[in-house]
């Protein structure tokens, strides 16, 4: 089968590629820049480039209607919200040029990335989720006062936004605060780049997420796994993870939501597990996920699944995946370090690792640990992945 798959500068796509590839389909790799990691595989069989879908989304959608055209029954698999989105909202322009998407209803996706509306529905279904108040721009910041509790973590209540006449935009990564006058910083700063902001109370503990292909709401395949290292040490994408058995009060959690939002297509839900066990939900994210490559790696291979749901319509459930593997991303390790090394951000009021230890951890190989990007045979992913992580400094430090 032709395969597009979108947002090639992912490590996401680097999995799909090489997962799709092995398998027999002929996978092209677009990207909004003139080359991308993944396109640099060894088991693409091509690249294009496409209009940025955060500043000309309607060129993005004909410039990949126009790919998709070229062979009836190719399949589009987007990597990130941002391109989810747009695909999903234009499902009928693709099927009418005779393409393949593997998506839940536009409405079922709209709520799954609402940050509210998912967290109000986890409530409904008796699952642990944060003190949570929305906050837009007719909130009167000194009325949340009284219900306050800090520390608490202020995150925007979806990670894009539409802006009228010019795409999308990002809105950006949390941030923490201890009292009101450091809630007012915060907010005066994100509310830049976002119109509705999420109070939380802040959960001491580890990530773990879930990770499922549904059809129809029906489950078809499952994952889990425990994160070592995030990117982020205050807890946003995972540098090192193992996989793990999943947990039978995540895995009842997770599925109870999957099914009420009847999903179709794969499916990550995150938690944050509280010191005494308990785990609380944060949120869903309706696409391929960061760290794909662990459970490729385990045995449950998510991008060939969801190609034979498109192409069959249904999938032989895989056989049990391995417990214990590990996978490492070494740009995302690095991150992590550095991160470590510049201290807790303003504000943050968990624990935040050492500095020596973490140097000493990262330094100290594990045999059998399996990489995100780095592999002998396909080398060049890995070499793009650093050459895209210094291009994104230079441009940070030029503006």
């Amino acid at each position: 089968m032709r395969i597009l798959v979108l947002d090639g500068n992912q490590n996401q796509a680097v999995a799909c590629v090489r997962s799709l590839g092995r398998k027999g389909h002929r996978v092209l790799v677009g990207e909004a820049t003139s080359w991308s990691k993944a396109g640099w595989s060894r088991y693409s069989a091509g690249s294009f480039q496409y209009s940025s879908p955060e500043k000309h989304p309607e060129t993005f959608l004909q410039d990949l209607l126009d790919h998709a055209a070229n062979e009836a029954g190719t399949l589009v698999l987007p990597m990130t919200e941002k391109t989810s989105l747009l695909v999903s909202a234009a499902r009928e322009r693709f099927a009418k040029a005779h393409a393949r998407t593997v998506l839940p209803d536009h409405g079922d996706l709209l709520r799954a990335v609402d940050k509210a509306s998912t967290t109000a529905l986890a409530q409904s279904l008796g699952i642990t989720v944060p003190k949570t108040y929305v906050i837009d721009h007719s909130t009167d910041d000194a009325s949340l006062a009284d219900q306050l509790s800090f520390p608490i973590v202020l995150k925007p209540r979806t990670s894009e936004e539409s802006q009228a006449g010019t795409g999308t935009r990002a809105t950006g990564r949390p941030a923490y605060a201890s009292n009101m006058d450091a809630m007012r910083r915060a907010l005066s700063k994100m509310r830049r780049h976002c119109s509705t902001v999420l109070a939380q109370e802040y959960i001491e503990g580890s990530g773990s997420g879930y990770f499922a292909l549904m059809n129809q709401g029906e489950l078809r395949a499952e994952f889990a796994h425990r994160r070592i290292r995030d990117v982020h040490p205050t807890g946003s994408g995972s540098a090192l993870r193992e996989s793990i058995v999943p947990p039978a009060n995540i895995r009842e959690a997770s599925l109870a939501m999957l099914r009420n939002l009847r999903w179709h297509g794969v499916a990550m839900v995150e938690y944050r597990i509280r010191t005494d066990g308990t785990p609380v939900f944060l949120e869903i994210n309706g696409r391929f996920w960061h760290s794909l490559a662990l459970a490729c790696y385990a045995g449950v291979d998510f991008p060939a699944l969801l190609a034979e749901l498109a192409e069959h319509r249904d999938v032989t459930p895989p056989t049990p995946y391995k417990i214990g593997v590990r996978c490492r991303w070494f740009v995302g390790d690095f991150r992590h370090l550095v991160e470590v090394w510049k201290g807790p951000p303003p504000g943050y009021p968990g624990v935040f690792p050492g500095r020596l230890n973490t140097l000493f951890s990262e330094l100290t190989p594990r045999r059998g640990t399996f990489h995100d990007n780095f592999m002998w045979q396909d080398p060049l992913p890995e070499v793009g992945d650093w050459i895209r992580f210094g291009r994104q400094i230079l441009d940070r430090n030029s503006r």
